[in-house]
């Protein structure tokens, strides 16, 4: 039986504000709209359901058989999905354009070509304003069909500037595309594996990418042309760990929406990714400054009352704004401050579950574990680590996996889990082996914490700092320092060189750095 997870007219109607509800009521109103009080009967039956339950929908509407439900349910469905078509229509350039496309047809079909041609040729100016050649390309094949099979005594020169029209937005269509498809596949490769592990890794990574790019934007490239050019080499430099090329690029994407305000609204997901991934390359270079005007940017956006808000900007600015708050606790090393925002951020994330992806959910979870971890909460760190840990699907963020793991082994260490210590290291290992991602950092803890229990406790700074000497080696390698990005170790090494809490290390180095 479908429930409230799966059943799709259900999802869709638990997440109608109470305005698309109205208007939803008005829209079924119309003559010829639905098959009349059957059709609300449903609909109201499911609106005041918590969870999807057939044995009640039948038992709250006596009109409705079983048997008809299924077939209700459809249309009920595409009744939905016309008045949020309707109501939102405003807030899409698209759907307008797509319903002066419509009309276009309704006319042509009525034998009114000349009126045709005019809304045709507005439709087509429009969406070369909004940046949406796929929509001007319709518009212009539409009117090529008119010009070709009918007199409309607008010929003239009209087949050369048509003709030039539609092979200029072939054009930059085709580019755009395969600017989109690299910056797509270089993002599929950064969930994949994370950043570059290796030479091997990084070579690999570098011939697809010359071999998918142009080596310049073209001079009369569009918005969206600029903007995937840009947006692949965030994904590339990202992979790589330059981050300062990222930050360079990541700029380069946010001004793009600074030159063109009015698309900030339009295309207000994208814009709200490239203030992410230009706070992501602040936080990796450490530039705190900048990575607080940048936060306040995305804070300011999202306060703004007269944006559009939908679902989607609603859970994008939550995830982003949520972790980039707990960046900021990292960066200042206030670990303990900042487990406050960990119960509204658990509220926030159940509110956005059926919008939220995995991968996203996995990053939340290692956050928490680290403001755990960095507050001397070893065994609350350990809980959110599990997490992590026990996902089935291995395919997703093999880094973050892998990283996981380390870290659940230190915090192990530190909790004095000593019983299960050996069987961890056993167990990691052996995941490590299957994912081909032994790094000598990895190596190195294996190595320490297989013999720590041998250690006579007089000893243990000394090794510690054997340890950690090794540890600034590592992390200068362009790629066995990938780890560091995730945990720093080298920090939680002095602390227990000097025996003092890893949070006041980090804190120290951040108030040396400003």
């Amino acid at each position: 039986m479908p429930n409230k997870s799966t059943d799709p007219v259900f999802q869709l109607i638990k997440s109608l504000t109470r305005s698309e509800k109205r208007h939803f009521r008005l829209f079924t109103d119309r003559p010829g709209a639905g098959e009349g009080l059957k059709f609300l009967q449903l609909f109201d039956a499911l609106d005041a359901l918590d969870a999807y339950d057939e044995d009640r929908i039948v038992a709250q509407v006596p009109a409705l058989k079983r048997a008809q439900l299924a077939n209700l349910k459809a249309n009920l469905y595409r009744q939905l999905l016309g008045s949020l078509r309707v109501y939102h229509a405003g807030q899409n350039p698209d759907i307008q354009l797509h319903e002066q496309l419509d009309y276009a047809r309704v006319l042509y079909n009525k034998g009114f070509y000349q009126q045709s041609l005019r809304m045709l040729e507005k439709t087509k100016l429009a969406a070369q304003q909004a940046e949406l050649p796929h929509v001007a390309l319709l518009a212009l094949d539409f009117e090529k069909l008119i010009e070709s099979q009918y007199i409309t005594r607008s010929l003239g020169d009209r087949a050369e500037t048509l003709a030039t029209e539609a092979l200029d937005t072939v054009t930059h269509l085709a580019r755009m595309h395969e600017l989109s498809n690299a910056a797509l596949r270089l993002y599929g490769f950064y969930l994949k594996t994370g950043h570059a592990r290796n030479q091997a890794h990084h070579e690999q990574i570098t011939a697809f990418f010359q071999a998918n790019m142009p080596a310049s934007v073209a001079p009369d490239s569009t918005f969206f042309e600029r903007l995937y050019f840009y947006q692949a080499h965030v994904w590339y430099h990202t992979l790589n760990q330059d981050f300062r090329a990222c930050y360079r690029y990541a700029q380069k994407w946010v001004d793009l929406f600074e030159e063109a305000p009015h698309l900030k609204d339009t295309q207000a997901m994208l814009y709200i990714k490239g203030l992410h991934n230009l706070l992501a390359s602040l936080f990796n270079l450490l530039y705190y400054s900048k990575f607080m005007e940048v936060l306040q940017q995305l804070e300011d956006f999202a306060a703004n009352q007269t944006r559009r808000a939908s679902p989607n900007t609603e859970t994008l600015l939550f995830q982003y704004i949520y972790t980039n708050r707990i960046n900021v606790y990292f960066l200042e090393a206030r670990f303990t401050e900042g487990l406050a925002i960990v119960p509204e951020l658990l509220e926030n994330l159940a509110l956005h579950r059926s919008q939220l992806d995995l991968h996203r959910t996995l990053v939340f979870y290692y956050k928490i574990a680290s403001l755990y971890f960095g507050s001397g909460q070893f065994r609350k760190a350990i809980e959110y680590l599990n997490l992590i840990i026990d996902q089935k699907d291995l395919s997703l963020r093999e880094d973050l996996q892998c990283f996981a793991r380390i870290l659940n082994l230190v915090a192990h260490y530190e909790a004095g889990d000593d019983a299960s210590l050996e069987y961890q290291v056993r167990s990691v290992y052996h995941f490590l082996g299957k994912m081909d991602d032994q790094q000598p950092m990895q190596v190195e803890i294996f190595r320490f914490l297989r013999r720590v229990g041998t250690i006579a406790p007089g000893q243990l700074k000394e090794e510690f700092s054997k340890l950690k000497d090794k540890m600034v080696v590592i992390a200068a390698s362009p790629y066995d320092r990938r780890p560091f990005l995730y945990f720093d170790l080298i920090s939680w090494l002095e602390s227990k060189i000097t025996n003092v809490p890893v949070q006041d290390v980090m804190r120290r180095k951040f108030l040396k750095m400003r």
